[in-house]
């Protein structure tokens, strides 16, 4: 059974929605479009035809995908190897603490991601009914009733309901690529990233482009004899490509590489161009950098300031995040830091990156330790889950075991859930002890490479 015309028609006019985002002359092909035949080739052909579509003359922006070309394009000051001294046993430690933060963090945001995604406003307002405000501790169901609507794992990952680490895509894909460094080192390709997502990832736990390629790679099992373009696949019928999905993705190749934000970016960019184009390619090298580079860093938006080295100097990803980083600096406190970029870039809300990255600087500079800022990430709202892992794994990277008070992993009962069919560690612990031991396999691997 192959997808009905209206299935590729809603496909391609997303992804001409896209398209227009990111500069291209496409406001002719949307009359085009619903005027072609039904016929599949004829559909697959206007798909060829839009990736054929010219930049606008005003768009300044250069936005590439290509590795080296996105090198050309970055701050040529940048550290291309490490940027201190790197204790293997603080860093292990670190990086371990990171997970806990990023599972934590995670757990915290579940059961308020609901459409349409809270701001911080209407979070602040549901918590201070419930006499909860400010946020520090795992949400409760008082709060979901205020607030009026909650995540269908509210029952699992609410304060009170809470017994083990609930099944959620920032943490399958976080084992994901541990597992990859821990099979193939920094060598791991797409094809193993396919490999990987095929043995693991059923279709439903996905969204957006990640839902789309494993798609099309189990097409492609069918009849794996058959020639095929992966490298293809991103390109067309791929909507959304500029989502967080890749972002997410990212944590593990921060944590492999701490004190290398350079390694850290390119593992993420081999990730995450699987998937993604442009801001959502920027975004998860951004993230594996900033990842990498916070145990080494004094001030917290220092983290940030590095990370954008990594990043193309003419693209929205970095005119957006250093904009942000401007503004966090001058903010008085986190409420004040929230406004600033919530004021500026409200229209782009959850998934589409570019607010949450503003509000993860807020959550550094204001973090008083790594509960803290969890609890200030989650509640600035948007991707609540995602974005509370991701700055999760940045607060432990930065501040340190020191810093994660024990009732916050204590409710897990060292116990965790995935959904991954070909995983079946259950004791978080474990998984937090093999995550604490990837940078001395990259360390191993650089020094046999000398």
């Amino acid at each position: 059974m192959l997808p009905s015309y209206e299935f590729f028609r809603k496909t391609l006019e997303l992804v001409l929605k896209n398209k227009d985002e990111q500069g291209y002359m496409v406001f002719d092909l949307y009359k085009e479009l619903y005027s072609l035949p039904d016929s599949y080739d004829a559909l697959n052909e206007f798909a060829r035809k839009i990736l054929r579509a010219p930049l606008r003359d005003e768009w300044s922006y250069v936005e590439p995908n290509n590795l080296d070309e996105i090198w050309e394009e970055c701050n040529a000051n940048r550290p291309l190897d490490k940027i201190g001294e790197i204790d293997i046993a603080d860093i292990s430690k670190r990086v371990e603490t990171a997970f806990y933060g990023s599972v934590c963090g995670c757990m915290l945001g579940k059961p308020i991601e609901e459409f349409p995604f809270p701001t911080l406003y209407e979070i602040k307002s549901a918590l201070e009914k419930a006499n909860e405000w400010p946020l520090n501790d795992y949400i409760s169901e008082e709060v979901l009733e205020e607030l009026g609507r909650r995540n269908i794992s509210w029952d699992e990952t609410t304060k009170g309901r809470i017994n083990y680490v609930a099944p959620d895509d920032d943490i399958t894909y976080s084992i994901i690529g541990m597992l990859l460094i821990e099979e193939y080192g920094r060598y791991f390709t797409k094809e193993h990233i396919k490999s990987i997502w095929l043995e693991n990832l059923p279709i439903y736990t996905t969204w957006g482009p990640e839902r789309t390629l494993l798609l099309k790679s189990g097409i492609s099992s069918v009849y794996p004899d058959c020639s095929y373009d992966m490298d293809d696949w991103v390109n067309v019928f791929n909507p959304n490509d500029e989502r967080c999905g890749a972002l997410i993705r990212a944590d593990a190749y921060g944590y492999a590489c701490s004190g290398r934000p350079a390694l850290a970016a390119e593992l993420a960019w081999v990730d995450a161009s699987w998937t993604h184009r442009r801001t959502g390619i920027y975004g998860a090298m951004f993230v594996a950098a900033a990842i990498a580079s916070a145990p080494f860093m004094k001030d917290p938006l220092d983290i940030f300031d590095m990370a954008l080295k990594f990043i193309p100097q003419n693209s929205r990803f970095y005119k957006i995040a250093s904009d942000s980083l401007n503004e966090i600096d001058k903010a008085k406190d986190w409420l004040d830091g929230y406004k600033r970029i919530h004021n500026r870039y409200k229209k782009y809300t959850a998934c589409q990156i570019y607010q949450e990255i503003g509000t993860l600087m807020n959550t550094l500079k204001f973090a008083e330790d790594i509960g803290d800022g969890i609890c200030k990430q989650v509640s600035q709202g948007n991707d609540t889950d995602s974005f509370g892992a991701t700055s999760g794994s940045i607060l432990g990277a930065y501040f340190g075991p020191d810093y994660l008070d024990k009732r916050w992993v204590e409710v897990f009962n060292d116990d965790i859930y995935t959904t991954m069919s070909g995983f079946r560690e259950r004791k978080l612990s474990n998984i937090a002890k093999r995550m604490a031991k990837l940078p001395q396999l990259i360390d191993q691997e650089l020094a046999l490479d000398q």
